[in-house]
């Protein structure tokens, strides 16, 4: 079996990275993945050897960096299945992705009397923009909810999708459930009442092939940092007849096309879109990135992501006084595991297992309406990828059953 964990240097190299000459077990990927060295390597050599502006100088190094920037847009077109370079665009993250299609899209074709409508799933990146989109137009905002294993009710969706509903909202893949929606079937229903679906992929991209042509989304969006890429960079898509209607989410640099004293003539696509000096390095790496996962390959990684969360998961489930929210299918978790511990709150869970090296996340991770929605109020968030093995998801159930009993309730 390939030893994948040499590729990524916080993983393989012993250091300041221990604990009692243990390495760290890192298990919060959802928050954040590791990167490999291709992708430091990727964003280093930009700065080392193509270092300047792209897009605006006509000089040899300008034009090598405008190529490289160019050539990751490309990649992502690729990697998610768009039709045209055209409808990428680069942005810091799925947060802001989201703001640019609330403002943007949002402010411009929602009114008063129209609903948008939002499962009670989404991270917060995927909720306050359309909260914000709602006050200033006077538009309804309704939710979708779900089972409580994460499932949604397919009929109850048709149901509220109405001649009123604007926006559709959805995540593919929850941050708290790892529950995988079925977007492709609800971007029918919203287009059956000419609605569009704008689609949080922050957490799907990082584990499953995507085709956004396939799941007919108006607009999708992701973050390189979950995706062995750098911070910083994050993606758009949106279909190109939507953008080319749509007004500027920022004003400045690189997206005019021409200015007079009174106004402006906006560039083309996708250049209206990315005002200021872009993060060319940023989006170089995230290519390095994609092409790192496209070597692995998904069916690798969903192969031994699973083993792991499977025997995390069945771990779990032996131990009294622990609840997995969600399914109890390990399948249907995407690699999330969420859990609450009888009596113990998720941030001693969490600073106890930081005293046995394992980094996970505790509190209400951006979810609230839907940890409300649960019966809870915060809870621990264990989230594997390909390179975490069933040893470490051994030692994570180990210290999990052993809380309780350091905490002073027995075992």
């Amino acid at each position: 079996m390939t030893d994948y964990r040499k590729d990524f240097p916080l993983l393989s190299e012993i250091g300041e990275n221990t604990v009692d000459g243990r390495e760290w077990i890192y298990i919060d990927n959802a928050a954040t993945s590791q990167r490999p060295q291709c992708v430091i390597d990727a964003e280093r050599d930009f700065y080392l050897k193509h270092n300047a502006n792209p897009l605006r100088g006509n000089y040899p190094l300008s034009v090598e960096a405008t190529e490289l920037y160019e050539n990751a847009r490309k990649g992502v077109r690729d990697f998610i299945g768009a039709k045209s370079a055209r409808e990428i665009i680069f942005t810091r993250n799925t947060t802001e992705s989201m703001n640019l299609v609330a403002y943007s899209y949002g402010l411009t074709n929602v009114k008063e009397g129209d609903e948008i409508l939002v499962s009670i799933m989404e991270h917060h990146s995927n909720l306050l923009p359309w909260q914000m989109v709602a006050r200033q137009t006077g538009a309804k905002l309704r939710f979708i909810e779900c089972r409580p294993d994460g499932s949604l009710d397919l009929d109850q969706v048709r149901e509220q999708i109405t001649e009123k509903t604007k926006i559709v909202a959805i995540t593919q893949v929850s941050n708290v459930l790892g529950r995988i929606n079925p977007i492709k079937e609800i971007a029918a229903m919203a287009h059956e009442k000419n609605a569009i679906i704008v689609v949080d992929g922050a957490q799907s991209t990082p584990h499953m092939p995507v085709n956004v042509q396939e799941l007919d989304a108006d607009f999708f969006a992701f973050s390189g940092h979950k995706i062995f890429g750098p911070m910083g960079i994050g993606v758009l898509y949106g279909k190109k007849k939507l953008l080319k209607k749509m007004p500027p989410f920022l004003s400045g640099g690189e997206m005019i096309e021409s200015v007079t004293r009174e106004s402006a003539k906006y560039a083309e696509l996708p250049h209206k879109f990315e005002a200021g000096t872009v993060n060319a390095a940023g989006a170089i790496a995230l290519h390095a990135a994609i092409k790192y996962a496209q070597s692995v390959g998904f069916d690798v990684m969903q192969e031994r992501e699973l083993a792991v969360t499977k025997r995390a998961f069945d771990g779990l489930k032996e131990l009294p006084h622990v609840h997995v929210l969600g399914s109890d299918r390990a399948e249907e978790h995407t690699g999330i595991l969420t859990f609450t511990i009888d009596d113990v709150h998720p941030h001693d869970v969490s600073e106890i297992l930081i005293a046995d090296g394992i980094c996970v996340r505790a509190g209400h991770h951006c979810a609230q309406p839907l940890l409300n929605y649960l019966g809870i109020s915060s809870a621990t968030r264990a989230s594997f990828m390909f390179y975490n093995t069933e040893e470490e998801a051994d030692q994570f159930v180990a210290s999990i059953a052993s809380i309780r009993e350091r905490m002073g309730y027995g075992k």
